[in-house]
């Protein structure tokens, strides 16, 4: 594992270093890991979106990209963004494993994926989560995410927390 001094963002004494690689959302790995954030998702909340509901085509490039973060030879988080239309994006499937968690690699994921979505030409990127993963909503506030109505229908906001950004605006 590559590791380098800790920043204001991992809380670690040290922060892993991931390579990210894009990859199609079929590839073993992403799927492995959009099967797992599944997995955590149901115990948490007794049901959970079926990541294969999700077409493949939606993350393919130039307007969608799905990103697979390694650490050494594991496959340790995921995340993908697609264009919802011309100026508005929307991060789905991010997920870092358990042992992986708290080294900066969420963060940096959101990073890389908001960066793919401004070249796109979105000026607004938006994100779903549950209320209760309260690890994701304090990432997301921590990079400038605002809580906004939900733009998915038929979600329930008691389970759900839609959240939204202007692309080019930084973290608090």
């Amino acid at each position: 594992m590559t590791s380098v001094p800790t920043d204001s963002d991992a809380p670690a004494a040290i922060r892993l270093m991931p390579s990210v690689t894009a990859a199609p959302y079929d590839h073993p790995d992403a799927r492995r890991l959009t099967q797992a954030l599944r997995a955590e998702q149901h115990a948490l909340y007794g049901f959970a979106d079926d990541p294969d509901a999700t077409p493949e085509a939606d993350f393919d490039p130039p307007a969608g990209l799905f990103l697979i973060a390694h650490v050494g030879d594991a496959a340790v988080g995921c995340g993908g963004v697609r264009l919802l239309d011309e100026h508005t994006a929307e991060i789905k499937r991010m997920y870092v494993s358990g042992d992986a968690r708290g080294h900066g690699i969420g963060r940096y994921l959101l990073q890389r994926l908001e960066r793919h979505a401004a070249s796109r030409g979105a000026t607004r990127i938006m994100l779903e989560t549950g209320r209760r993963n309260t690890a994701a909503l304090a990432l997301y506030q921590r990079a400038g995410y605002l809580p906004c109505p939900s733009y998915v229908a038929g979600r329930d906001p008691r389970v759900n927390r839609a959240m939204t950004k202007p692309l080019g605006s930084s973290p608090r």
